[in-house]
């Protein structure tokens, strides 16, 4: 067989996702869709969670519950199965009697049905012990956390930063804020379980099928080839199920109790705010010094968040200032309060998100205090090599983002000045924001192809598609690699029956993936040849690629937005919104053009509305659904437009592409808040930024 002199679509090309069609017809199966897979008819679960924030469960009363019609039992910390490892708290369900957060599950009600697990559950009755607790940042106790937590050192420091600062002739010191967040992706955790001759079945919403596997089968005191976790179709994640969560667990430890039977457990959304994770509150404290001409002397940039005294989590906020800019003399810092809250975890671009806000707010007040357009300023400011590590970047073309954005969004005809256009009653103003992103690579994937009849290939790893289009992109790159059409691959993903996938996580996916994917078609070709008898396989696993101690790899972007202010009502609306970005070679346009779409209006919805909210004297969130926990709406988002340079990394990946899953989201927030200020000379260094601020 020859390679196809006419493939049907190559890397680089746009194509339509190949599961639309399933989709858009409800034909996808999800977590809880898998009945024609099931020989026994499943029980339903229902999570009965705590209603203190610390303490005990002293009693758990399930006699009112048992008498309902449909209901089957009641597993609490006395009946459930027992786990051979509890050192993960978050995920040591149904061990104990200790309470660590309100909102852990405490019981969990097995029924005929849904509609009876539920009733179940509000009939059981938790009698707990509550102990002093404490659910404020505000005035807590930190400490600094472990490098691990942080990815890298917690703190760091290149020269005088305290003299230079002081030496100073052009200073800025504010404190930025972001809220705690929620992911709310549009399918709720789900899984299904089924636990049959010392074997375990999983149907899951995750973003990792053998991370999960790799997660619970030792808590669970079985082998990682006794547990199968299976992922064809998730409904979005955003980061909250890349680890996996409680409800996991507690629908296992359901399916072994019920041996032979399926076991159903679907998170709700009130119970998602405390179950999932969120991004966690941050608090920044930048301090910035910078010659007349706003070249950056020195910059300091402290960062206190909060994580749970049951598992510590820690938003990285501070890494990126570490690289972003140039500057002689610099600091960065991260310390965290042990609180009695639920675990913090993974959402969209976390760290980088709320500590891109914070700099590129401060840099905007920087480019004011020193009278140098915000462009401009980014640009006299951009660094030679990485300021952290020393080392040259793969590939950095921010300056050009910069540039051709302006040219775009018409940059040149903006007032110099803030407050300077009124449109009837709204204030008119333009803002910008710079994006930045690690080309994260995770070693260790693998990928199996397969010579099928008459030219065909069979091309398996264990990835997962959360919706980003990622089965889409990794056809078109085994398609490439083997050099013949779509048309003639089969591709399989999503089970831990497949070779090993990291998690879709750190905007990784596609970069690993597909690396594995191209080496191991490499080797099927060193291995068979050209022309391979049908049967004939290879499975390789990918070597680490690029080349992170010498070269330092990173996607960058730029943000334009205009808002409009209205001036009696302080109501904030954002009709243009524009970025560009440079990440390499873009796989699939079509796609691709989806995430960046979605990461802008995810950061929109984080400057204006997004806000969960803790009430201190209980330590639970009161904003437990879509209705109290506010996103960004149809009506909210006005033209929308992204670009990116035409750019291939090969550096980063052998497809030269790099990450784009969040880099859309990194510093649009912060565009949001200085075009408002463009605007009206109010300067909101807060999130979300609501109409009151304007007032």
């Amino acid at each position: 067989m020859t390679a196809n002199p006419v493939r049907a679509v190559a890397m680089g090309t746009a194509m339509e996702r190949v599961d639309g069609r399933e989709k858009v017809t409800g034909r996808s199966t999800y977590a809880m869709e898998n009945d024609a897979e099931l020989d026994r008819a499943p029980l339903h679960g229902w999570m009965v969670t705590s209603r203190t924030a610390r303490g005990r469960v002293l009693r758990v009363d399930a006699s009112d519950a048992l008498d309902h019609p449909g209901v089957v039992t009641v597993l609490d910390h006395t009946t459930a199965p027992r786990l051979a490892s509890t050192e993960d708290r978050e995920l040591a369900v149904l061990q104990d009697d200790r309470i660590g957060f309100r909102g852990q599950i405490v019981a969990l009600v097995l029924a005929e049905t849904p509609e009876s697990a539920r009733e179940g559950a509000r009939l059981v009755r938790v009698h707990e012990q509550a102990e002093p607790f404490s659910a404020t940042l505000e005035g807590a106790e930190t400490y600094r956390p472990d490098p691990s937590s942080v990815g890298s050192e917690t703190d760091t420091e290149q020269g005088d930063v305290d003299a230079a600062l002081a030496a100073a002739p052009v200073r800025i010191e504010h404190t930025y804020t972001t809220p705690h967040e929620h992911n709310n992706p549009l399918e709720p955790h789900a899984a299904t379980a089924l636990w049959r001759g010392g074997t375990l079945t999983m149907w899951d919403s995750t973003q990792g099928v053998h991370r999960v596997a790799a997660t619970l089968a030792p808590m669970l005191g079985i082998e990682p080839e006794r547990m199968r976790v299976r992922a064809p179709y998730v409904g979005g994640g955003f980061g909250s199920k890349g680890p996996p969560h409680g409800p996991e667990v507690a629908v296992a430890l359901a399916a072994m109790w019920a041996e032979g039977r399926p076991v159903k457990l679907a998170v709700t959304r009130q119970q998602m705010f405390p179950l999932t994770g969120y991004r966690t509150q941050t608090v920044s404290d930048l301090r910035i010094g910078a010659e007349p001409d706003g070249r950056i002397i020195a910059l300091e940039h402290a960062v206190t968040v909060q994580t749970s005294a049951i598992k510590e989590f820690v938003e990285h906020a501070a890494v990126p200032a570490r690289m972003m800019y140039a500057g002689e003399h610099r600091r960065t810092s991260h310390r965290v309060a042990s609180l009695d809250v639920p675990v913090p975890s993974w959402m969209r671009a976390p760290g980088e998100m709320p500590g891109m806000h914070a700099l590129e707010v401060a840099m905007d007040e920087l480019a004011v205090a020193a009278g140098v357009d915000p462009v401009e300023l980014r640009v006299r400011n951009e660094p030679e090599v990485d300021p952290g590590s020393g080392n040259p970047f793969s590939n950095r073309r921010l300056v050009d983002c910069l540039y051709r954005g302006a040219e775009l969004f018409g940059w040149a005809d903006r007032p110099p000045a803030p407050r300077a256009t009124l449109d009837g009653d709204w204030w008119v103003g333009t803002g910008v924001a710079s994006a930045t992103y690690p080309a994260n690579f995770f070693p260790g994937n693998a990928a199996r192809v397969t010579a099928l009849e008459r030219g065909r290939y069979a091309v398996a790893i264990g990835a997962v598609d959360i919706g980003t289009g990622a089965r889409t992109a990794l056809l078109q790159i085994a398609a490439d690699a083997l050099g013949v059409g779509v048309a003639q691959i089969d591709l399989a993903i999503g089970d831990t029956d497949l070779p090993f996938a990291t998690v879709a996580g750190g905007s990784s996916g596609t970069g690993s993936w597909g690396t594995a994917i191209i080496q191991a078609a490499q080797q099927f070709r060193a291995d068979h040849g050209e022309h391979p008898d049908p049967g004939v396989q290879t499975t390789s696993t990918a070597d680490s690629y690029p080349d992170t101690e010498h070269l330092a790899m990173h996607s960058f972007g730029a943000v334009f937005t205009e808002a409009r202010v209205h001036r009696w009502t302080g109501e904030v609306r954002v009709p243009r919104m524009l970025g560009v970005y440079s990440v390499g070679r873009v796989i699939n346009p079509t796609t691709a053009r989806s995430q960046f779409l979605g990461g802008l209006v995810m950061g929109l919805s984080a400057a204006l509305f997004e806000e969960s909210v803790r009430d201190p004297r209980f330590g639970h969130f009161v904003t437990q659904d879509l209705a109290s926990y506010h996103v960004a709406s149809h009506a909210d988002i006005g033209d929308l437009h992204v670009e990116w340079l035409d750019d291939v990394d090969e550096r980063a990946t052998p497809m030269g592409s790099r990450g784009i899953g969040e880099i859309g989201i990194v510093g649009t927030a912060a565009a949001v808040v200085n075009a408002a200020y463009h605007a009206t000379g109010v300067r909101v260094r807060s999130l979300p930024a609501t109409s009151d601020a304007f007032l």
